[in-house]
């Protein structure tokens, strides 16, 4: 009796884990996902998670549905990024014309005297392979405080294009040129705004929802349990902004540090998705993290709801 109790049980989970996406959504050690969507496919960008010296990759993965997820190794190496060492990573991808733009984090640089900072790939396919757009770092200097990692590429309503960015608990924003081989002033004169808001640490992200500006960021220790997700609304992309709440956080009963997100709407149903890591329980090596996802709503005031993690998942959803 008790072996066919483990069957159903077995067959149940089975079911279960085919109606939804689970949660990680693919093996591996991966962090700091990037979520979009183009045509009918979501694709996520994350980081390769391990020791800096790894660092010298990224996979990306698709889905049709967010249940099933399909590799695709290797889309950005260091081959094609001669400046690039190590510690590649927090990846963020958009579409302009024909062509995909991968902008990332390389090198880890602690000060102005080091070769790194951010950088920038294209590609014509977003599987890759993404090849250095300009032979150096977009960004690679500290600016206002701001270690140049954790890039943001946000399209605003006018269709310019800006980049939030900033490690060391400071956040810049700057306007990018239309071909993303530099940085444009804005129209006073300067070219890096901080706009940084209470509490943030690294990870910006930017949405908009009803015409408002949605601006994410993490909060803690990357390594740590406190790992989490707070936002602000604004009327502009460029602030101010004010810290309203956190809404993604551990649950010790199913895992701890969760952080560096993003986040993707259905078009087509609505539906919006965080995207994020976090550490499994029992793990205590900073890097072993692993990429999940889950639904975020709104309350009747646009306020962002708390997000519950899961081990389920999100269920099918096709574009």
């Amino acid at each position: 009796m008790l072996c066919l109790s483990f069957i159903a049980l077995s067959l149940s989970a089975q079911k279960k884990s085919k109606e939804t996406s689970g949660n990680p959504l693919f093996p591996g050690w991966y962090a700091d996902p990037e979520g979009a969507i183009f045509g009918k496919e979501y694709w996520i960008y994350p980081t390769y998670s391990d020791k800096y010296e790894a660092q010298t990759y990224m996979d990306a993965y698709s889905s049709k549905d967010l249940v099933t997820w399909k590799k695709h190794p290797h889309v950005l190496d260091t081959s094609n990024v001669k400046w690039a060492k190590k510690a590649v990573w927090a990846p963020s991808i958009t579409k302009k014309g024909n062509k995909y733009y991968l902008f990332f984090g390389a090198n880890d640089i602690q000060n102005d005297n080091e070769l790194g900072g951010i950088g920038v790939a294209v590609s014509n396919k977003p599987t890759g392979p993404f090849k250095d757009l300009i032979g150096k770092p977009l960004i690679d200097k500290f600016h206002n405080g701001a270690q140049p990692i954790d890039q943001y590429v946000f399209k605003d309503k006018d269709g310019q294009y800006y980049l939030f960015y900033g490690g060391w608990s400071h956040c810049n924003v700057v306007k990018l040129s239309d071909d993303f081989k530099s940085i444009v002033p804005f129209p006073d004169g300067t070219t890096y705004k901080e706009v940084t808001p209470k509490g943030y640490v690294e990870g910006p992200f930017m949405f908009i929802r009803n015409g408002k500006y949605y601006f994410m960021w993490s909060e803690g220790g990357w390594t740590g349990p406190d790992y989490s997700v707070a936002y602000a609304i604004a009327d502009s992309p460029l602030g101010p902004f004010k810290r309203i709440d956190k809404i993604l956080k551990q649950d010790p009963a199913i895992a701890t540090g969760a952080g560096h997100h993003s986040v993707i709407k259905n078009p087509k149903t609505g539906d919006y998705y965080i995207i994020y890591h976090r550490r499994p329980l029992g793990e205590t090596h900073g890097n072993h993290r692993a990429t999940c996802i889950e639904k975020m709503e709104f309350d009747e005031n646009g306020l962002i709801k708390p997000v519950k993690i899961t081990f389920e998942g999100v269920g099918a959803n096709p574009l």
